[in-house]
């Protein structure tokens, strides 16, 4: 897994303080930057580690969701849907998994245009063995224990409502 940069400064504090002494203090953009950052670092770890099973992030979270379907299938734009994803990103990550054996498609018997993504058995032990691997380095975030975990979801939760990632009921 590589290791992130280490400096002997923070740069976004910097960036912080120099955007004070510019524009004023907007602790939004200190925030964004950070949360940027994170993102960067999480998905670096998280894709090394499914990288040896020929996932990325986006390719698991697929996997995942198919198993999470009472048939092993999904219709490719239901799968968009709930990844909120575009239908073009949807397609060449499901070709992707298609091409390594994970998930095949069939059309769709509800609807003539549609196409169905069906996850296979090695999909099957391939999400089941990536998932103890992810579980082991907790995603990414074992600088925090249990409860900052539930913290931050707790924190990002009225963004995500706000941009209708979800219903809030």
């Amino acid at each position: 897994m590589p290791k992130p940069l280490s400096l002997p400064f923070d740069p976004i504090a910097r960036a912080d303080e120099l955007w004070k002494q510019r524009w004023g203090s907007v602790p939004s953009m200190a925030a964004i930057t950070s949360i940027m950052r994170a993102h960067q670092i999480l998905l670096a770890e998280v894709d090394a580690v499914v990288k040896p099973y020929g996932l990325t992030f986006a390719r698991y979270e697929a996997l995942v969701l198919l198993t999470f379907s009472k048939a092993g299938e999904l219709p490719m734009s239901k799968i968009g849907e709930r990844l909120m994803v575009h239908p073009t990103s949807v397609t060449n990550t499901v070709d992707r998994l298609v091409r390594s054996g994970l998930v095949a498609k069939r059309p769709n018997p509800n609807d003539g245009r549609g196409t169905l993504a069906v996850i296979t058995d090695k999909g099957r032990e391939v999400v089941e063995s990536a998932t103890r691997d992810l579980m082991a380095m907790d995603f990414g975030l074992s600088a925090y224990d249990a409860e900052e975990c539930a913290e931050i979801f707790a924190m990002l939760r009225p963004l995500r409502i706000a941009a209708n990632d979800f219903d809030e009921d």
